[in-house]
Parts: C-alpha cells; sequence; structure tokens
C-alpha cells in the first residue's frame, strides 16, 4: 500500500511542517490507514484516536505520555496505541524523529482473532512499547504493498498476532488448531483461475471460511499467505504473456494491475528484474547478431 503525501494533518499535529519534516499518509481502506512521518520537537498535543495504531521507530527517538506514565521508543522497537487512550508525542532529543504507523480500526482487530484463538477473544491490550522484530517487520512491509483485499486481510492478520504477542500472559498458537485441507484446495483452485485481484467475498463463498481463518490455514498448509499465492500467480501469467511479445501496459492491466509502476515494482521484487528488461531477453535469440 504505497503512501502518498495527503490533505490535512492528522488530529493532534498542530501547524505545518518545519523544513525537513514530512508526512506520508495512505488511505484509510476498508478499516486500515498507513502513516509515515520525519518530525522535531514536540508535534503532538494530547489527542485520541478511535483506532489502534501500532507503529515502528524508525530514526530518532520518541516519548509519549500514556497512562499515567512517560513511555520512550528507540529505533526498532514497536509502539501500540490504544483505542480512546489520550496520549500525546514529541521527539526524544534533537534528532528528527521517524517512524511508521498503521491504524486499524478494532472492529478488523476482533473480527481477527478467533482464527488465532480458536475462541472468541477480546480486544488485546498490548504493552505501549516492545521488542517485537516480527510485527515491526510488519509494519515495514506495508508501506511497500498494495490495498488489493487479500492483502489487507493479511496485513490485520499479522497485527493481531503482534498485539496478541505484546499482551502480557497471552500465548500466539504457531499453527492453526486444524486446517480444513478440501477448502484450502477450493479457495487454491480458485486463485490459479484468477488473473485478477480476488475478492476475500468471494474466498469466503468458495472455501465456507471467514478471510481470517481462511488466511492462517493457508499459510500454515502452503507457507505463504493467499495475497502472496495470488499475486505470483499472476505475475506468472505476466511472464507467459510478456515471452508472447505482449506490451508491458497490456500485460499489467491483463493480470489485474491498474498501476504499471505497481506492477513493474511487484515483478521486480518476485523476479529481481523488471517486466521490460524480462521482455527484452526474452525476444533477445530472435534478434540478429549484428543488430
Amino acid at each position: 500500500m504505497a503512501p502518498s503525501v495527503a490533505g490535512p494533518p492528522p488530529s493532534g499535529l498542530e501547524g505545518s511542517c518545519d523544513a525537513g519534516e514530512w508526512v506520508e499518509t495512505s488511505g484509510p481502506v476498508d478499516g486500515v490507514e498507513l502513516f509515515r512521518a520525519g518530525l522535531r520537537g514536540h508535534p503532538y498535543s494530547r489527542h485520541r484516536h478511535d483506532v489502534y495504531a501500532v507503529g515502528v521507530t524508525e530514526t530518532g527517538a520518541q516519548a509519549f505520555h500514556y497512562r499515567g506514565a512517560v513511555r520512550r521508543s528507540a529505533p526498532g522497537q514497536v509502539f501500540v496505541l490504544h483505542p480512546d487512550e489520550p496520549h500525546d508525542g514529541w521527539a526524544d532529543g534533537p534528532d528528527l524523529l521517524g517512524y511508521a504507523q498503521i491504524y486499524v480500526a478494532p472492529a478488523r482487530i476482533a473480527d481477527a482473532l478467533p482464527a488465532i484463538t480458536g475462541r472468541p477473544t477480546s480486544l488485546p491490550f498490548a504493552a505501549p512499547v516492545a521488542d517485537d522484530p516480527v510485527l515491526a517487520r510488519t509494519i515495514r512491509a506495508a508501506f511497500d504493498s498494495t490495498a488489493e483485499p487479500l492483502a489487507l486481510d493479511a496485513l490485520v492478520l499479522e497485527i493481531a498476532e503482534g498485539l496478541l504477542r505484546c499482551s502480557a500472559g497471552t500465548r500466539v498458537p504457531d499453527r492453526p488448531g486444524r486446517v480444513d485441507l478440501p477448502a484450502l484446495e477450493r479457495g487454491r483452485e480458485f486463485m490459479d483461475s484468477r488473473p485478477a485481484i480476488v475478492r476475500s467475498s468471494e474466498l469466503e463463498a468458495v472455501t465456507g471460511l471467514d478471510r481470517y481463518q481462511f488466511a492462517r490455514q493457508f499459510r500454515a498448509l502452503y507457507g505463504t499467505s493467499p495475497y502472496r499465492y495470488s499475486v505470483m500467480r499472476r505475475l506468472d501469467l505476466a511472464r507467459e504473456k510478456l515471452r508472447m511479445g505482449r506490451p508491458l501496459a497490456e500485460t499489467a492491466f491483463a493480470v489485474g494491475f491498474a498501476d504499471q509502476a505497481h506492477f513493474t515494482r511487484m515483478f521486480k521484487a518476485a523476479f529481481g528484474m523488471t517486466p521490460g528488461r524480462y521482455a527484452r531477453l526474452c525476444r533477445a535469440p530472435d534478434q540478429d547478431p549484428g543488430s
């Protein structure tokens, strides 16, 4: 979900950014919003959100008043601000404070929890600052992803798992309690047949599993998320079309990428070269050696 510079600053951010400061935002889309910033001084007055704010400090250090104490987050540490909990925020030192943060609607977290725990589960109350490299990677990776439905499902599921890990006394099962093989196979075959964006509701109808049950069970069985699996099948089809000499823009659209830049970025991440270079290399044997 690549971020873009957006309009008004978020709640609690006063005034315009000084020189060298910056803000990037994307969303909200289906209860998920991305926010990334580099700020100095004391940019945030006391405020609160009605969503989870889960982030990672990237550069500098930050501090904030939260639940009766001053909390501090160093680079690489994860911070969690719960819905309706007042807080402020400032750079804890002279350096630029850089951080990446994801806002998630509590309803999305609540929907994901039973797929993880196997039972109805109340919303987790995670530590305000924690060392969780897995959750930190999840947050950073979200800024290179997309707002496709399956990508958002995977992101919400991983954030819910991270919130549980960061909650006192909570054990997160490594694998789902059961795996519905026939349902997973139906879902996999459906994704194989769709050279386009696959919607969560479509997989729920095909498999009979809710989106988070399907995502967690699929990852346990196939070692990847449904979103990643779907993207790779679409990119496999793109390679076939490029070998046939189809134009880049036409190929990107045919496999469900409305944005050619996004198609190029995903193709390079998967195969180590741009689709344009791949297409040229595939044509090379047919060219005149002297040309």
